[in-house]
Formats: C-alpha cells, structure tokens, sequence
C-alpha cells in the first residue's frame, strides 16, 4: 500500500528519541528535509531569536571551535565556567549542546538552530495557544500571532518576561520552511511525555505541519518478532498474522531496537538518585547498560513506567553514531574532551568540550536499507478478535449474571451530573455553514465551553464535514476539546436540516475535575486526531456544591466519553485496502477504542454501538452487525496465555522480586502492572484471575449496530461506546440484563442495566432495546419511548427497598430509531440518531434503542 510521502522537519536534541523516531519516519517512506534545534542563549549576549543555519556540506575532522556559529563559546576561562549550566527545561534537552553543530556534517542534512527565549509560563500537562490563552498579555500574544512577518523572530524581543519557552520554536521553524518550502511534516521523539507532545504539536499545526510522533506508546504496542522491510509492515495483509511480542512487558525494548539499529547513545546526564557518574558515557542501547540501569532504579525505589527510557528524566542521552542510512559519519570525543560537572541534588553530567566527525567509507550501493522493527498492527488481543471474526465464532453468552442489587432510597436524591442539549439546524435555503454558525451561538449561551465533555454531530452530507469543522472548532480555543461521535444519516433528518448537534454538559466542572487526552500526532498506536475534537474526556460521575481545585479527585467515580472510532491506520492516516475489509476495519477500529479506553484507565463500558454506512443487501448489513457483535464479544473475553505469564523453567515471582541472583531479571516496571480492559474484579462477584468462570457465564456490555448513510473518510465502520466507568471500587458494577414482552405481545424488549454503588452516590446506566413481532406493524416514537421508559422506571422500582422521597425524572439522553418518524415530537428527548437500521447482538432487527442514565446522590 502506498502511503504519502512527507518532507519532514526533524526536531533534534541531540538524544537517543528524537533520533529514533527519524528512522521511523525514513522507515515510513518520508524524506527528512532538515535538522532543527533549540539550544541555551549565549552568555551575556543577550536574547537575539535569529535563526542560524549549520550547512550540510560542512565536512568533520576539524574540532569543535565553532568559528562560524553564533552560539559559539569564546575563548577563556570565565566563558568556559558560564557555559557550564543546563537550563533543565521540561521541554527541551540543553545539555550537550556543544555537539549538535556536527549532526549537519554526520548526517549530510542542513541543520537549523536558534537559542531557547523565555521560560516555562505555562506549567500544565497541555497547552494552550499564547493567542487564545490568558498566561501571556495582549502584546506578547499579538506578536506571538504575527511572528509570521518575519523569521528572524525581532516580534518577540521585549516580551520575554511573558513569553513561554514552546514558542522559540516558532521563528525556528519559520526559517526552515522559508529555506525548504516543501517541508510539510515535524517529527519529534516523545514517547510517553504529554508536554512535550502537545507542545510540538501546537507549533507544528498553527504552521502547517503535520505532526509525527511514531515512538508515542511505543513501550505499550506490540513488536514483532523479527525486523522486516518497513515497505511489508505498513501493508495490512503482512501484518494482521505472525507472531509479535508486547512492547510492554519491558520498557527496555525501545533501547533493544535502537541497539539493533546500530544508534550509538551515549548517556551524559544522570539525575536519579540510584544513577551516578559512573554511568556517564555508557551505551544506553547496550545490554550491560541496560541491565546496570534496571538494577539501580529498583534499588532506589524507582522503576515507574519509562523510567528505563528515561522518560521521567532519569538520565539523557547524545547520540554520536548510526545507521549509514542517516549517519554518513561517526561523531568521536575524545576522553580527555568530556568535562564532569556536578550540579547537585543528584544530577551529574558531561560538558563536551571538543568534538569532530569522523566520515565513514561509502557504503555498498543498495545496501543502506533501513530494517526498522516496527510495530504490528494488532496486538495479541485484536489479533485473536480478528481471527474470530474469520471463523464469525460467537458465543451465546448467559444473558443474565448477576442479580438485581438492592439500594436503600432513603437519603437518595436525583442529582442532575450532566445534562443534554439538542440543537437542529433549521431555516429553508440556509446552507449547512449558515445553520452551523446558528447552532455555536446557541451552543455558546450554554456557559462555559470546558463544560461540555462530549457531541454527537449528525450531517446531511458528510462531504459538508471540512465546512462546519471549522466554524465548530471555533468554539474550543482552549486545549482538550470535548470528545466528538460524527455521522451522516442523509435525507432522515428533518427536512431543512444540514446538521445536529447534540452536546453533553457537566455543569460546573472545573478544570482540575475535567482531563482529557488529545493526540494530535500521526503515530503507531492510534489515529490523530487533527482538530476541535479529544480522543477523550475523563470528569466526575457527579460534582458536588464543595468540589473545588483541591479536591482530591483521584478517589472518585469518574465516566469517559471517547470520539468515534474509525479504522484509519495510524501511521499513514488512511484506510486498510483490502477486497473485504470488513473485519480488519471491524477489528483495527475497536482496537483503538480500547487503546485510548486503557489509556484513560477505563474498566468498564456501560454500551456500544458500531455505526456502518448503508448499504442496499440487507443480507450484508446483518453479517457486519454480527461480525461486530463477534468482535465485540472476543475482546473481552480475550485472556493472555497463562503460559506468557510463568515459566515454570525459570525463577518464580518472589525470586525475581527478592533473591539478589535473579533480581536483575525483573524489568524496572513490575511494580507498575500494565492496565487491562475490562477490569473484571470491578464487577460484583468476579476476580481479575477468576479462570474458573466459563467465557459463557462472563456478562458484556450491550452492543449493537446501526445503519446510517455515510461514516468520516468513507470508513467501514465506526464504534461509539456511550460511557466508561473510571476509578470504581471493586465489586461494585452490577450488570443486570432483562428481557421481556410488552402486555399486548406486540414488541420485545432487552434492557441492561449498570449498576455503579459507592460510598456517597449511586450511576445507573440502562441501554433499553424494543423490536416488533414480525405481525404486527409500527409503533410510533412516543409509544416506543413510553414502553422502553415505563421498562426501565419499573427496574428502578425493584432495586430501591425504600421508594419514598425519590421523584425519578426519566428521559433517554441519546435515542437511535429505525427510520425517522421521531423528529418534532412534542415531549422527550429530541437526542435523536434517526437509522436505516438497527442491528442487535444476535443478528436480529431493532426497532428503537434509548439510552438512560440517573445519578442518585446519597446524603445521609
């Protein structure tokens, strides 16, 4: 399959990632068109933006006098002792700096570099554009925004005080661009690092440049067992079977593949208590290394997640050698040239004070192919979803497993957690911009933007998605906008509609409550999200009147809504082209819903439904229906082989943990166990590794699929899970599932209940599904959500021992319907998904789905 070729600025600090995830990017088929950097302000020269380019056809041998470079040190002692500082900034690695200059003669590429202006303004994990963000004054963000005028940055001079460090890589990249017109591309090592990342990212699309991050997860994907061409591992039918390893059962196997790559990193800084100056100048990659630097962090209690890579500032590294595909010469420094500087509070690290390249001997021609392992596209979990949807094996799961629990009304209250808004656009003759334009003014008199943790957007024509995209996004300057499910449902609206927007809001949630995750770089892991839209929003099941900034908010229930996910391949931003796709698109777009899932520590979902663009064989809607019920139903009985787990030939856990002669075969990030989803002991009666309940007996979230017109991109499919549950208790999820008929025996109905009990509230979430009897004919929408309504009031009536004093105000916060007949009904949720179709589990048609949620408040 052939992927875009992008022109790359590669963003370089002269450590092990950033020069990693070059080869990545050269692996990947992208030219890489220049080195930039950032580096510490000369001493006593002032704070001049000036962007200086370091030629490539600057050739090695000479030493680092630097004559020619601004940033150079002069001569004499005083200079030599002001130069012997690191700035130890969060975002940028300063220290060997000296070296960077050679990376343009090592590699052949022309090499931009200006000096680090400002400091760290904005501290939080994301960031915010100094244009829209209230962390710089009026004038600095007025020239921030207009620092287009010229590359030499002179807009910025004065503002310093103001100005966060992020932006000097704004005039940076400018020259570049201006030189080399055709780069379209940023490249960056952040492997675990938010900051950094959204940072980068900021920059990257306020100039045009696509974002990559293809080491960001990296210890969490899966590798394959063996190197390979890159051009096999992009294309999906390579790399759906074979055998693969998990990335993160061992940190240390990013260092094992720069190492096999033949990167030469060399560590020259430590900051760890359990890391001194006898590290300094060991090969990070090499096995001695890293064996050395597991033992020593465990030693000091350390071996959190990264820590062997670093990632938690441990130690950095300076890259002097690699692969002839990139380094056309060695960089060598001699033993006599490297200076210890000790810092204090434990940091330790090498000021380089000479340097020189030495130029390899031409390689054979052909033979700079680039054997990068990159990750496999599935892991073992999807791999064995997708092999199961092969075979369409589907297991006729118990449909109830638990019992309905018993919950004392007395003290409960109704508490209003987040509230939903419709908003249709309406006016005959107005096109879909003007009808969006309307609806984001309605949308703004709801109160603050940051309340809204969630949207659901349904278009007439999804070719209408890049024109309201924009005036959409204008309603989110602030990072981490809400998570976004969009959908075509074509001539079902109503008529005179282009768009709805239906937008979930938690009324006064607060910053600190509200987190979110947006990755907006192209990477292994999952698809960019490029735009006015999170992967996700974590907030508080319910906020109460004293939650403020300094509530502890790690100790309470928490729900996640996560964006719609479709089956783009994340390197490549584009769709698997295979003759039948359908279950790789089923596959590779659930895999991404559970990856972001794990990543904001989800352990439940409450429902889901897969969304697929019509089709006229009936016959193949209710095979994809199924095939995603399959799916669905595979990984989360998915269990790793117990057999990965133990090694009944090697030593046993407690060996690992504390025998000293086994100790060093414990990965620095035991400590740390990798997440999984679903958590199975956060269900009443279940363990984690409870193996004696049989896949049959273990209950599911309710899924089903619903046919509309069009998916974004023109995918295959596209999941929706309504919520996650975060942060609850073990035993204290209740999955109570009924299935009944009405009075008359003219429709069925499947509910679900979740049932969330804590110390201080109560969620209960309820998906409720009616079909018809094949005799008997149509209901209309209030018949239908009258039944599914008085259905679920009655569950709720059979779980409270005490009724009185709780007024329950039921209404479906999100409705999807076979055919629109629902539009304009005078009483009840108007959260309408109108549908060619509705699918449930077993392949059988649906009339209507309806989805509840009610927060009960417990107050004595």
């Amino acid at each position: 399959m052939t992927t875009a070729r992008l022109n790359v600025i590669a963003l370089v600090s002269g450590g092990k990632d950033s020069f990693f995830s070059i080869l990545h990017c050269m692996a990947n088929g992208h030219r890489i068109v220049a080195l930039a950097n950032l580096h510490p302000s000369e001493p006593g020269t002032g704070t001049t933006l000036a962007a200086a380019a370091v030629p490539a056809s600057r050739q090695g041998g000479a030493s680092a006098d630097h004559s020619n470079d601004h940033h150079a040190p002069a001569s004499g002692q005083s200079n030599e002792d002001d130069e012997e500082v690191d700035l130890n900034s969060f975002m940028y690695q300063t220290v060997g700096h000296q070296v960077i200059p050679h990376y343009a003669a090592a590699t052949g590429l022309p090499l931009f570099r200006q000096p680090i202006v400002g400091t760290t303004v904005q501290s939080g994990i994301s960031y915010q554009d100094p244009r829209h963000s209230s962390f710089t004054s009026p004038t600095a963000a007025t020239k921030a925004e207009h620092a287009s005028d010229s590359v030499d940055g002179s807009q910025f001079r004065g503002s310093q005080a103001t100005e966060d460090e992020t932006e000097s890589l704004v005039p940076l990249l400018r020259a570049v661009i201006e030189a080399h017109p055709e780069a379209n591309a940023l490249c960056t090592g952040a492997i675990l690092s938010t900051y950094q990342r959204t940072r980068i990212e900021s920059v990257a699309l306020r100039l045009g440049l696509v974002p990559i991050a293809y080491l960001w997860q990296y210890p969490a994907l899966p590798i394959p067992d063996r190197q390979g061409p890159a051009s096999i591992l992009v294309d999906p039918p390579s790399i759906v079977p074979g055998v693969c390893q998990i990335g993160g059962d061992d940190d240390a196997q990013l260092l094992r593949d720069m190492s096999a790559m033949g990167l030469d990193a060399r560590i020259i800084k430590v900051a760890s208590a359990g890391l001194d100056e006898g590290f300094l100048w060991e090969n990070v990659a090499s096995d001695k290394s890293i064996a050395r630097i597991k033992q020593a962090l465990r030693r000091f209690g350390g071996g959190g997640r990264g820590s062997v890579l670093g990632e938690g500032g441990e130690f950095e590294t300076l890259v002097i050698d690699g692969p002839s595909a990139l380094f056309k010469g060695r960089i060598v420094v001699g033993d006599t040239d490297r200076r210890v500087v000790h810092e204090g509070g434990g940091s330790t690290w090498l000021s380089v004070r000479d340097a020189r390249v030495e130029m390899k001997s031409p390689p054979p021609e052909g033979s700079e192919s680039l054997d990068v392992r990159i990750p496999t596209l599935l892991d073992a979990r999807f791999r064995c979803v997708h092999d199961d949807l092969q075979t369409a094996k589907l297991l006729e799961c118990k449909s109830t497993r638990d019992a309905a629990p018993r919950i004392t009304a007395v003290g409960l209250v109704q508490s209003v957690s987040t509230c939903q808004y419709e908003f249709m656009g309406e006016g005959e003759g107005l096109s879909v911009e003007q009808q969006t334009t309307k609806l984001v003014e309605d949308i703004r008199r709801l109160g603050e933007p940051r309340s809204i943790v969630n949207t659901v957007i349904i278009l007439r024509k999804m070719s209408d998605f890049p024109i309201i995209n924009k005036v959409y996004g204008d309603l989110f300057a602030a990072p981490n906008p809400p998570s976004r499910v969009t959908i075509s449902c074509g001539t079902l609206l109503p008529e005179g509609s282009q768009i709805g927007i239906y937008v979930t809001i938690q009324h006064g949630l607060t910053l600190p409550l509200r987190q979110g995750l947006h990755v907006q770089s192209r990477s292994y892991w999952a698809p960019a999200n490029i735009g006015p839209y999170s992967q996700a929003i974590v907030f508080p099941q319910s906020i109460r009147t004293n939650d403020d900034a300094s509530t502890d908010s790690s100790c309470v229930p928490k729900l996640v809504t996560i964006a719609g996910q479709i089956p783009l391949l994340p390197a490549s931003m584009e769709l698997p082209q295979l003759d039948d796709s359908a279950p790789l698109q089923i596959t590779l777009a659930l895999q991404h819903l559970w990856r972001v899932g794990i990543e904001m520590q989800t352990q439940w979902w409450t429902s889901a439904v897969a969304y697929f663009p019509r089709t006229p064989d009936e016959a193949d809607m209710k095979r994809k229906a199924l095939l995603a019920a399959c799916a669905w139903q595979s990984a989360h009985l998915w269990s790793a082989d117990p057999s990965d787990e133990d090694d009944e030939n090697g030593p046993d856990l407690w060996d690992r943990k504390y025998n000293p002669q086994y100790m060093s075969l414990t990965s620095s990030d035991d400590s740390v166990s990798a997440p999984t989803l679903p958590l199975w002991d956060r269900l009443n009666g279940f363990d984690e590794d409870d193996n004696l309940v049989e896949p049959v007996d273990r209950p599911l979230p309710y899924v089903y699929a619903a046919e509309v017109e069009e998916l974004p991109r023109g995918a295959g499919v596209e999941w929706h899970a309504h919520r996650g549950l975060v942060n609850v208790s073990p035993g204290s999820i209740h999955v109570v599932d009924f299935h009944c008929d009405t009075s008359d025996a003219t429709a069925n109905m499947e509910l679900q209940n979740i049932v969330v009990d804590s110390t201080e509230e109560t969620y209960i979430h309820t998906t409720a599904a009616l079909s018809l009897q094949e005799t008997k004919g149509p209901l209309n929408f209030e018949t239908q959500q009258e039944i599914l309504t008085n259905e679920v009031r009655r569950f709720l009536g059979l779980i409270m021992e005490n009724k009185s004093g709780v007024q329950l105000d039921l209404v479906p916060y999100l409705t999807y319907v076979n055919k629109s007949h629902a539009f304009g009904s005078p009483k009840g949720s108007k959260a309408i998904i109108p549908c060619h179709s509705l699918w449930n589990s077993k392949g059988q048609r649906l009339e209507a789905v309806m989805h509840y949620q009610v927060h009960l408040t417990k107050t004595q």
